[in-house]
């Protein structure tokens, strides 16, 4: 429960071996490259690696021809070794050019048959026009324009244009939107006779010039069509012999293209000036061993490891280090922000709310069971990463559950095992209980701002902000202020006393005037220099605004533990709801009602409590305490044991 401590890495040499020294700390998965150029003054020459990547071609080349002929490529339970001699580039280059002229004789193929394709479904048309259409287009003082015309304007044309001398439509098909045809026109008459059919909408569909009669013109791309079909599969078969011979070989190379292609694409992190370069990037403490181990291969290397506090100017990674049961809820942490180095991995703090509100909220051990199938589903089939948090969750659902005394909504079927347990009943009935449950959820929140404020605490001090760790609003002077209201307010509601009245008011005002004045406090100890106000009148009114804001956030903070309790109540609620609709539960008809409202309430009520939970751990939690100005620890991991030449 922790962030792993990290150590920067340096690694200086010769230019010439920087593709051994990107695998020698990738190899493992343990090395978070940074841009070198952030790290060497810029006034000592250094630039960026800026190369044109020569394996990428070549990769698309062989990605796209598996997937034309559905051959997978990552499959190497057949390779039996990496091909590392001196005739392997050779061998890629005189492959690639092979494949490249077969995929561009594919590609040529497949955009004629596309081309047939689309010339039929012109041609198709037309079919009834019964005319040789290069007669047609040869014509000196006619013009014809091929087309579409709708319904309701052939009905116009053939009513309104019966009479006129030039207006001919030949309506060779048609469809559910209209008519397939030609209109012929003198070449002195084609603009007014072209006006008439834009003014009826007619659609016009550019054919080209072609041999024959539409029918002789489709069978003539038909039989195009079978020729260019066939010898795409004889090009097809050629193409699947090379695979059956040279399978093997070719996901070999695959392989190793691959991982010179990503040692290549890590280039761009190092730094270089005439025949020296730089690579620098993070590793975990525990790591540092193995790589030391590693690059002592190469004695041309030089190795600088450094802690991250010796150069204050370092901004580490952060890799979150947690119990197994706890890693799921890191989904959540990191939605909200990566903690940064220096701050403290709050996953357990939300691991154990995040469930424990889920389950009060969403309290019954037959809906607790289904969430727990249900998460093993998305985690196992799916690979969900919020299926591995609905396990959990639905334990807490089931063992809270089991204290409301509710199985799918049935309030008495615990009771036998109850009385096994020599109980006189439930341990809380949820709706003869209603203030007890809004009681226990206001108790919920006050306990769990003030652990809030108590992290903050912690994570200022291990900041070295000793300053907001005492007199800020979420430091020690927000906890006493808020123990004592909420103390003052618990005497008045229930007439008992938690801290002696005295002991609080005192709390109450003197952590006030502290908060009043909590930045000439806090930027004292800090060493911060204090920035004077405009005015005095200025430093009041902002201050005393300031403190109002406070009260009324705790206020409302603590308030909002309300809607814990609530959905309690709405869960009860609502199955209750079920059961008067179902009438005889027993009964097929009940029975039915019954499934389909679980169904309901644990998709609705699933959903909202999840929700929820969530929000009650940012905005009333995490705002006290999280800042998430992280970034992750990212690292590359090269896996082959082939050596870069």
């Amino acid at each position: 429960m922790a962030i792993e401590k990290m150590k920067f890495v340096m690694v200086n040499g010769p230019s010439s071996q920087l593709d051994k020294m990107i695998l020698a700390l990738c190899a493992d998965g343990q090395f978070d490259p940074e841009p070198a150029g952030q790290h060497i003054s810029p006034t000592m020459g250094y630039t960026t690696v800026s190369e044109e990547n020569p394996y990428a071609a070549t990769l698309a080349a062989l990605r796209d021809l598996s997937v034309q002929l559905q051959v997978d490529l990552d499959d190497t339970k057949k390779v039996k070794g990496t091909i590392v001699d001196d005739r392997a580039k050779t061998y890629i280059e005189t492959l690639s050019e092979s494949l490249r002229d077969m995929t561009e004789q594919r590609r040529t193929i497949n955009e004629q048959i596309e081309t047939c394709k689309a010339g039929i479904e012109e041609y198709k048309h037309f079919q009834g026009l019964g005319v040789n259409l290069e007669d047609i287009f040869s014509c000196r003082f006619i013009s014809i324009r091929f087309g579409q015309l709708p319904k309701d304007s052939y009905l116009k044309l053939t009513k309104g244009y019966a009479e006129h001398p030039y207006v001919l439509f030949i309506p060779c098909s048609s469809d559910s939107d209209g008519y397939w045809g030609a209109y012929f026109a003198p070449k002195d008459r084609e603009d007014d006779i072209d006006r008439i059919f834009a003014s009826l909408h007619f659609n016009r569909l550019h054919v080209p010039s072609a041999v024959g009669t539409a029918e002789e013109i489709i069978e003539n791309l038909t039989e195009s069509i079978r020729i260019n079909e066939a010898q795409l599969a004889e090009l097809d078969q050629k193409l699947r012999a090379v695979w059956e011979t040279e399978g093997e070989k070719i996901r070999a190379i695959y392989a190793k293209l691959v991982r010179l292609n990503a040692v290549f694409e890590l280039r761009k992190y190092a730094v270089h000036h005439e025949n020296n370069c730089f690579f620098v990037g993070w590793i975990p403490e525990d790591a540092e061993k193995t790589v030391r181990r590693r690059l002592e291969k190469y004695p041309e290397f030089v190795v600088e490891i450094d802690a991250p506090e010796e150069n204050k100017k370092l901004r580490p990674p952060t890799r979150l280090k947690n119990f197994k049961l706890f890693r799921p809820y890191s989904y959540f942490v990191e939605m909200y922000g990566v903690p940064s180095y220096n701050d403290i991995d709050i996953t357990a703090f939300v691991a154990i709310t995040y469930t424990l509100l889920f389950g009060i909220m969403f309290g019954d051990l037959g809906q607790g069971l289904v969430l727990i199938l249900v998460g093993l589903l998305m985690w196992k089939k799916k690979g969900m990463a919020l299926g591995k948090i609905l396990v959990p969750c639905g334990f807490s659902s089931a063992i809270f559950g089991f204290v409301f005394g509710s199985v799918f909504g049935y309030e008495e079927l615990l009771d036998p095992v109850y009385e096994k347990l020599g109980w006189a009943g439930k341990p809380l009935s949820v709706m003869d209980s209603i203030n007890t449950v809004l009681l226990f959820a206001i108790a919920i929140g006050v306990t769990l701002v003030i652990v809030a404020m108590l992290l903050n605490v912690f994570s200022c001090v291990k900041k070295k902000k000793f300053g907001s760790a005492l007199f800020s609003e979420n430091g020690l002077t927000g906890i006493c202020v808020y123990l004592g209201a909420a103390s003052l307010v618990y005497t008045f509601m229930s007439h008992r006393v938690l801290i002696p009245s005295g002991v609080s008011v005192a709390m109450l005002a003197g952590g006030m005037l502290i908060l009043f004045n909590k930045e000439i406090l806090a930027e004292s100890l800090d060493e911060h220099k204090f920035k004077k106000p405009d005015s005095i009148m200025d430093y009041i009114l902002q201050n005393l605004f300031e403190c109002i804001e406070y009260i009324l956030s705790y206020f409302s903070n603590t308030v909002s533990f309300l809607r814990v309790g609530a959905f309690v109540i709405v869960h009860a609620s609502m199955m209750m709801v079920v059961f008067t609709l179902a009438g005889d539960a027993t009964s097929p008809k009940g029975i039915i009602v019954v499934a389909l409202g679980n169904i309901v309430v644990i998709a609705l009520e699933g959903l909202l409590s999840g929700i929820q939970g969530l929000r009650l751990e940012f905005y009333e939690m995490f705002s006290r305490f999280y800042e998430g100005e992280g970034r992750s620890f990212e690292a590359i991991e090269l896996k082959s044991n082939q050596t870069v030449k």
